[in-house]
């Protein structure tokens, strides 16, 4: 687990409302959180028991997934 310093930011009753991360622990969290996504994934492929494709076709199939999602942020007006 990743070491971090937050600051935690409050609201007039002194309960936590949110908290501020320097720069670099948040992009180690964000580091981890793919690392860990990539794992689930992982398991989850090797669970389902379905039939390995060839990489070059695994490929193709992300690049596929990740222009329509791109797509269709733009589409919301987040892309750019």
């Amino acid at each position: 687990m990743v070491a971090m310093r937050e600051r935690y930011v409050t609201d007039e009753n002194g309960c936590r409302v949110g908290v501020l991360l320097d720069i670099a622990d948040y992009q180690r969290l964000l580091e981890e959180l793919e690392e860990l996504a990539c794992i689930r994934a992982y398991d989850a492929a090797k669970a389902s028991g379905d039939e390995a494709i060839p990489l070059e076709q695994a490929i193709a199939e992300i690049e596929r997934d990740v222009n329509v999602c791109h797509d269709d942020a733009v589409d919301l007006g987040q892309g750019g």
